[in-house]
């Protein structure tokens, strides 16, 4: 039994203390989301050590007569994230972090116009692939938490695939 926990103990200690392989020191490109009818944005990754980095994400959106509704609605987002990366095995590395962001937004349906602006929390969990060339691939789930004018319930979150250029 003494065996069985001084293994379970070591194993868990191994996980935790595994070190990421090292990232990129700088990646840019696209994350494709939902987030609210946010959709693409744009995203820069830079290394702060070999497991931790800061990623910043830009989203915008501008549409008209959506869902054959006849109104505008534009908004643009920043969120900003620290993350730790842990290396799966080869190329994989898993990921989370915690963040934030700010906001704006405007919505005119000829008979009403909405201005407002937010803030919000974030959290971020996901995997990534490193291939040999400079294209890092990943999946990610994001919740984001916000106060008064963010979204209609205080709460967004997406799936997005984001792919991005490492130099």
């Amino acid at each position: 039994m003494k065996k069985i926990i001084a293994s379970a103990i070591m194993l868990i200690g191994l996980t935790f203390a595994a070190q990421a392989q090292d990232i990129s020191k700088n990646a840019i490109g696209l994350r494709f989301g939902d987030s609210g009818g946010f959709g693409g944005e744009l995203s820069y990754q830079r290394a702060l050590s070999s497991n931790n980095r800061l990623e910043l994400d830009l989203g915008w959106r501008n549409r008209s007569n959506y869902n054959n509704k006849n109104y505008d609605d534009q908004a643009i987002k920043l969120t900003g994230l620290y993350q730790w990366v842990w290396n799966i095995d080869g190329g994989f590395n898993w990921y989370a972090g915690v963040g934030g962001g700010v906001g704006s937004y405007s919505y005119d349906d000829n008979n009403n116009s909405y201005n407002d602006t937010f803030a919000f929390a974030a959290g971020d969990i996901g995997i990534e692939y490193n291939f040999d060339f400079p294209l890092l691939v990943s999946l990610d789930f994001r919740p984001e938490f916000g106060g008064s004018g963010y979204y209609k319930n205080n709460y967004g979150s997406d799936v997005a695939l984001s792919l991005r250029y490492q130099f």
